[in-house]
């Protein structure tokens, strides 16, 4: 018997997992009372963003995977915010910059989540906005336990916000000192926020449609967009450039903007089916790897072996360095989606698959496409830590008082499964409460994102006006024998579609259950240039969990892998609900940090 350190859970009625215990009751909350999955996600969703303010914000993004039992097709809802009009690589340049910064109001796109949020509750949700969005104004108003890792991030930038951001010092250093861990943490601006964006979409009457539609509006075109407007354009404040820079963000920005649907990419592997977000999103990448590893038999390999970890490391380094050179906004440019997914491609590609580890960056050569490996810097060599300013997406583990001990990568997930069987997955984040200075009087930060730019011209992620960022943000949504099963994800950054991938390769391919998958000890590389602010590369790189045994650590060094072993539950997020034909439902949640929950009945 496997022991693992919760059991999967199993019900008939709902299933929840998300990595805040708060979200996870509030969503099971929703279903408790006649909600479906789409108000209990949008319900938990919401409370994130106040419950974890180190990981997302209201001024942040979500990609959202969706399947309604009543239409019977997958969607992804992209809730990813585009580059202001003001966002040209000409006035960054002109600034003095050669790069996006990773923190303050240059790095700003469009918010994008609580239109993403508002058009599910609206399309497919049951209940009010009010009976949705009120455990947030709760917690925000009445105060939520702080999690450590909220005060260790606060502290980790306590002196940029007494020097610096001083809206942002007023809320998170309540009376100057740091807030204690475990105690109640209020926020009664963003509590207002809310409540203010739920009287004016009550003001005008109607059905619940008619106050979502007006909600939105007071959000893009109303009281929320005039003051995102003013805070940004008020004064230059400090940045991770080290100098101090005003935003370009306008209300007509988020005027001119809403969240969309579109169709999955996809992709089969064994009778599985991946259904993931567009090039927009680092979602493809983990569709590359199982294109790549499907010529292996992985079944037959022990997942805490040296030939497993190599095998899917390789293939990460493969399919990351496509996303590099190929991935973008497909309304900006054109990405050879189809080529980089054909059997016939990987196929070339696993060739490069042997027995040492790789020590480059090798993107595939795609007719017609040569042009975007001219810009592409192939050597990124040297990961540093990322500097006090917030730069990269926030941490996951601090030792002690300094930036030394900081592991990158992270935001939050939510999945949620009702009795009917309407399954949905979203992964938000941004508008941390490092990556901007706190908008007083709404009591949220903007987020980060455009970090994700390049400021040269002609690649497909360079910085351009109105064009989305080529987010690592990643939903999964599987079928299993083309009947809907699961949905699944994981904060992160650049780890998400490598953690996920370790999580669904031991469940479809070893045969675990969901918690067994999630427990059992995880890997990654950080051989790609980061998608973070200051973009480094660390070629040849390997990071393991403790857990691993040492036989294997050292099979790997032998083949040439730069390996790091890491604490023994420090890599990895996970969270997975899902359903069998007969109804059963199942949920898993990460033990890492003690924060993660999973629910079901």
């Amino acid at each position: 018997m496997t022991f693992t350190t919760r059991p999967e859970l199993r019900g008939s009625f709902g299933a929840v997992a998300s990595t805040h215990w708060l979200a996870s009751a509030v969503a099971m909350a929703v279903l408790e009372r006649g909600g479906n999955a789409f108000d209990a996600a949008v319900a938990g969703g919401f409370t994130l963003q106040v419950v974890e303010p180190h990981l997302n914000g209201l001024g942040g993004e979500v990609p959202i995977a969706l399947r309604s039992a009543d239409e019977g097709e997958v969607r992804i809802l992209c809730g990813q915010g585009v580059a202001p009009a003001g966002a040209t690589i000409a006035h960054y340049r002109g600034e003095g910059l050669d790069m996006v910064p990773g923190a303050g109001l240059l790095a700003t796109v469009v918010p994008g989540a609580f239109d993403a949020w508002m058009q599910l509750l609206r399309d497919y949700g049951s209940l009010p906005p009010r009976e949705v969005l009120k455990y947030a104004i709760g917690y925000a108003r009445d105060g939520y336990p702080l999690v450590p890792l909220i005060r260790a991030t606060i502290e980790r930038v306590e002196t940029l916000f007494r020097e610096e951001w001083p809206s942002s010092a007023d809320l998170y250093l309540p009376k100057g000192r740091l807030p204690a861990a475990g105690r109640l943490f209020r926020n009664p601006a963003l509590a207002r926020t809310y409540e203010r964006l739920l009287e004016e979409g009550e003001a005008g009457g109607g059905d619940r449609e008619a106050q979502i539609e007006a909600m939105r509006r007071a959000w893009s075109q109303g009281f929320v967009a005039e003051a995102l407007e003013r805070f940004s354009a008020a004064e230059p404040l400090m940045d991770s450039s080290g100098r101090r820079h005003r935003g370009v963000l306008t209300g007509q920005d988020l005027a001119g903007w809403q969240a969309s649907y579109e169709a999955p990419l996809t992709y089969d592997f064994h009778g599985w089916t991946l259904c993931k977000g567009g090039p927009w999103s680092q979602g493809p990448v983990l569709l590359q790897q199982l294109a790549l590893l499907k010529g292996f038999d992985l079944a037959g390999l022990d997942p805490a072996g040296p030939e497993f970890v190599h095998l899917v490391t390789e293939a990460a380094k493969l399919a990351f360095a496509d996303r590099e050179a190929y991935y973008g906004d497909p309304g900006f440019v054109a990405v050879p989606m189809e080529t980089l997914l054909s059997d016939a491609y990987n196929d070339r590609r696993r060739e490069l698959i042997g027995e040492r580890a790789s020590q480059e960056l090798r993107p595939g050569r795609i007719e017609g496409y040569e042009a975007n490996l001219e810009g592409l810097l192939a050597e990124r060599a040297g990961a540093e830590e990322y500097d006090s300013l917030g730069g990269g997406e926030p941490t996951v583990q601090t030792e002690g008082p300094s930036a030394s001990g900081v592991q990158r990568g992270d935001t939050c997930h939510i999945d949620v499964i009702d009795r009917w069987g309407n399954m949905v997955g979203a992964t938000p984040s941004g508008g941390w409460l490092q990556s901007s200075p706190v908008i007083p009087e709404l009591g949220f930060c903007l987020n980060s994102r455009g970090q994700m730019f390049w400021l040269e011209e002609g690649q497909p992620s360079s910085l351009a006006p109105g064009k989305r960022p080529r987010s690592t943000l990643s939903v999964n949504l599987v079928l299993r024998e083309g009947e809907p099963y699961m949905v699944f994800g994981t904060p992160g950054g650049d780890y998400q579609d490598q953690w996920s991938l370790g999580v669904f390769l031991r469940h479809a391919c070893h045969g675990m259950n969901l918690q067994q998958a999630i427990d059992h000890p995880a890997f990654q590389t950080d051989h790609m240039p980061s998608s973070f602010y200051p973009r480094n590369a660390d070629l040849g790189s390997l990071s393991l969990e403790g857990r691993f045994p040492s036989a294997t650590v050292t099979a790997l060094e032998a083949r040439g892998h730069r390996v790091s072993v890491k604490d023994d539950w420090s890599l990895g997020r996970v969270s997975a609900v899902a359903r069998e034909p007969d109804g059963l439902l199942k949920a898993a949640a990460n033990p890492r940090f003690m924060q993660g929950y999973a629910i079901a009945r």
